[in-house]
C-alpha cells in the first residue's frame, strides 16, 4: 500500500512538499532566533539595573551603557 503511494507521487509534488517545509521550517527557527535575541537583550537590560541597585554602578554610566550603540556583531542579520 505504502509503496504504490509513494509510486503515484511525482517530482513535482515531492518539490513543493519539500519547499513548503522547508520554508516553514525557516520562519519558525527564524522567529525563535529573533524572540531569543530579543528576551538576551532585556535580560542585559535588567542585569544593568540591578547594578545599579546594589550600588555597583553609578546610575550615569549605566544610562550611558544603554544608549550605547550594540557592536556590529549584535547588529549583523545573517
Amino acid at each position: 500500500m505504502l509503496q504504490i503511494a509513494l509510486a503515484e507521487i511525482g517530482i513535482p509534488e515531492l518539490a513543493i512538499v519539500g519547499g513548503v517545509a522547508i520554508t516553514l521550517f525557516g520562519i519558525v527557527f527564524g522567529t525563535w532566533k529573533s524572540r531569543a535575541q530579543a528576551r538576551e537583550f532585556e535580560a542585559s537590560r535588567r542585569e544593568i539595573a540591578a547594578y545599579v541597585a546594589e550600588g555597583s554602578i553609578s546610575p550615569d554610566d549605566a544610562e550611558r551603557i544603554l544608549k550605547a550603540s550594540p557592536s556590529e556583531q549584535c547588529r549583523r542579520r545573517p
